[in-house]
């Protein structure tokens, strides 16, 4: 199934509702690549950011990107070409994993902020 989180706030008589969605649970071989997915629903001015979370850590920032950047900009210990990111829309992104190995095992997290909620909306 898709994931899915909303937020949303009261704006007179209008409800401003973001969703973000990330594709599904992926399976990859060791040396392969993985492509994640992810919708930032009406956001298209603001940068996708990836999280990595394995079941005994906290989340780790990967990385940040928007559509009209010329470049990735990196958390630490991340970097390319392991990691990098693409952009089909201004509000579709993906996180791209060259050469996955066991250590790659994690939950990803899609993360942006929406201006006109004035919240967090993460997935």
């Amino acid at each position: 199934d898709v994931l899915s989180v909303c937020c949303m706030r009261w704006a007179g008589l209008s409800l401003y509702v973001t969703v973000v969605t990330q594709s599904p649970l992926i399976t990859v071989s060791k040396g392969e690549t993985a492509k994640l997915d992810c919708n930032l629903g009406t956001v298209t001015d603001e940068s996708a950011r990836w999280y990595k979370q394995t079941p005994a850590g906290v989340p780790q920032f990967v990385l940040r990107f928007r559509h009209d950047w010329s470049s990735v900009k990196y958390g630490s210990g991340f970097s390319a070409p392991k990691f990098t990111s693409t952009h089909s829309s201004k509000s579709d992104y993906s996180l791209i994993i060259n050469n996955v190995d066991v250590d790659d095992s994690a939950v990803y997290y899609c993360h942006t902020w929406d201006k006109t909620a004035k919240e967090y909306v993460s997935q």
